[in-house]
């Protein structure tokens, strides 16, 4: 007998593949496609961390794989210093975030700056377990 209970015939909802396209309303947010809505939704903590790595392309990770990075980072020992400076960026453009019942989460504003996404088009794809958002190549 199944001792697991009805949630154990459940699929896990994955995340989607493909290129997807968004862009920011006025007031900084996006409006995630609703195959990344569903993606996040069916996720047991609801808090989202979004940032860059590398001040060109935002990722918005779920919070528990977020946990998973600042632990590699912290843990990074062949180059210490590279892993301090990624790191800083991600705590220096990032914050915590959640969706709203619209399926929209607010981009803070120096990440919208210093990537210049306001007025893009945005390009979202999955990527080993969080969204990436690129915009257009200058």
């Amino acid at each position: 007998m199944d001792q697991a209970g009805p949630a154990s015939n459940t699929v896990p909802v994955e995340l989607p593949r493909g290129r997807h396209s968004g862009r920011l309303d006025d007031k900084g947010r996006l409006k995630l496609p609703a195959a990344f809505v569903q993606f996040f939704e069916s996720l047991p903590e609801k808090k989202l961390f979004l940032t860059s790595l590398d001040r060109s392309i935002a990722q918005l990770y779920p919070i528990a794989e977020w946990r998973v990075n600042e632990k590699f980072f912290a843990d990074f020992r062949a180059n210490p210093t590279a892993a301090r400076n990624i790191l800083f960026n991600a705590n220096d453009l990032g914050a915590d975030v959640e969706m709203d019942s619209q399926g929209r989460i607010t981009v803070p504003a120096s990440l919208r700056r210093d990537l210049k996404m306001e007025g893009e088009e945005l390009h979202l794809m999955a990527s080993k377990g969080h969204l990436e958002i690129l915009t257009e190549p200058q």
